[in-house]
């Protein structure tokens, strides 16, 4: 397990507090994996402290990242292979972050296909504040308690929780919080929500909603459409409160109710407003549109701030790379601009890809007449390298129906 977890690991990945790379553990790598393993169940093991980082959000604010040492990555990806197999016989059809054989698209497909196909008027869009750093974890541990009985794996989870974080050469210890970017954080960030969202959620769509209801996680985001206002309206009151018994608390500015859905746009012209407001859940804009045929389609196109921010990343590093030869710019946008159109290119967003690409090909062109005050670069010779390196932007994901339907043959 210890050497499946090391191969799982990114080559590339930062350094923790220690230094060792990947490529540096990789030297004699059996006898450090057999060290590690005795020390690990002879009680020898300890984990050191995470080292703080930061990456830039889309909203220009700073996410904060804890990155641990690399044997602590090891024994934390073995331990998260072994609870993955436990918790995956409880996690709810819903939570769809961070779990074997499920991904974004699978979220966003149910999402569509809840919305299509189920009576939805309303949409909360919700949003924990700070989750990965407000944890109880002494709660996290009780969690655990139900279904782990090997004092050792929790003393483990306890450990790492309690390594702190190197900051400014000051380490700090919380009891709040799983250090969001470690490797075993994703998984108990899942049985956290479990326990303390999902089966709730789950039995108050049972119990107390009075239409229908429709839930999609992924992590701490998650999407709720009611049929009828009223549910929504208690749902939002009793979900702030049940998060709030267990150290969490919903983003007010962040957390919204909109009317949304197949009529939402005909009721709202009927009492004299516009149309329909929209929601973001995981990098896409959800709006209420029509097909050509007159019907109801969810249109998804690229959040706009998340392009905007990737555009500015684009720019700066071509700058980095603005005296690099023609081919090799031209083969690095192509994998970046593949990258994109893997994620993005889903039905409804054609417009937003092909933007996307023109405004690539854009900045490619100013960062090349930069190159020389002569300025000998034409439009026509332009439009031959975008057309050269810069793959056309094409839909590459079914519809969520076609995909989910597949999935879901029920």
């Amino acid at each position: 397990m210890l050497r499946a977890a090391f191969l799982a690991l990114k080559r590339r990945a930062a350094a923790g507090v220690d230094g060792v790379t990947w490529e540096d553990y990789e030297v004699g790598i059996e006898l450090r994996l057999a060290d590690l393993h005795d020390r690990v169940h002879g009680g020898g093991y300890r984990p050191q402290p995470s080292r703080r980082t930061y990456i830039p959000k889309a909203d220009g604010r700073q996410r904060p990242l804890a990155i641990a040492a690399l044997e602590d990555k090891i024994v934390q990806g073995a331990t998260a292979m072994v609870l993955s197999a436990i918790y995956e016989e409880d996690f709810l059809g819903f939570s769809y972050g961070f779990r074997p054989g499920r991904g974004p698209h699978d979220a966003l497909d149910a999402l569509a296909v809840a919305i299509d196909r189920r009576k939805v008027n309303h949409i909360l869009d919700a949003d924990v504040e700070n989750f990965f750093g407000a944890i109880d974890q002494r709660w996290m541990i009780r969690f655990l308690e139900h279904r782990i009985g090997d004092r050792r794996i929790l003393r483990l989870i306890q450990r790492w929780m309690k390594a702190g974080v190197l900051e400014d050469g000051i380490v700090t210890v919380d009891d709040r919080g799983t250090g969001q970017g470690s490797v075993i954080s994703p998984l108990l960030a899942n049985v956290y929500l479990h326990y303390v969202f999902d089966l709730w959620a789950e039995r108050w769509r049972r119990r107390e909603a009075r239409g229908a209801m429709i839930v999609v996680r992924y992590a701490d985001d998650q999407i709720v459409g009611f049929e009828r206002e009223d549910d929504a309206h208690r749902f939002q009151q009793a979900m702030q409160a049940r998060l709030e018994a267990f150290a969490l608390k919903l983003n007010p500015d962040k957390t919204r109710l909109i009317e949304f859905g197949r009529h939402a746009a005909a009721r709202r012209s009927s009492r004299g407003l516009t149309k329909p407001e929209t929601f973001d859940f995981l990098g896409f804009t959800h709006i209420c549109g029509r097909s050509r045929k007159g019907q109801f389609l969810l249109r998804r196109i690229t959040r706009a701030d998340r392009r905007r921010a990737k555009l500015r990343e684009l720019k700066e590093e071509l700058r980095r790379r603005m005296h690099q030869p023609i081919p090799i710019q031209g083969a690095w946008l192509k994998q970046v601009l593949t990258g994109h159109f893997a994620y993005y290119a889903v039905p409804t967003n054609s417009r937003a890809l092909s933007a996307f690409r023109h405004w690539v090909g854009d900045l490619w062109r100013r960062t090349l007449r930069r190159r020389s005050q002569k300025d000998a670069l034409t439009w026509d010779r332009m439009a031959r390298l975008v057309g050269d390196w810069l793959p056309p932007p094409r839909i590459r994901h079914p519809w969520p129906n076609v995909r989910f339907a597949v999935k879901h043959p029920r």
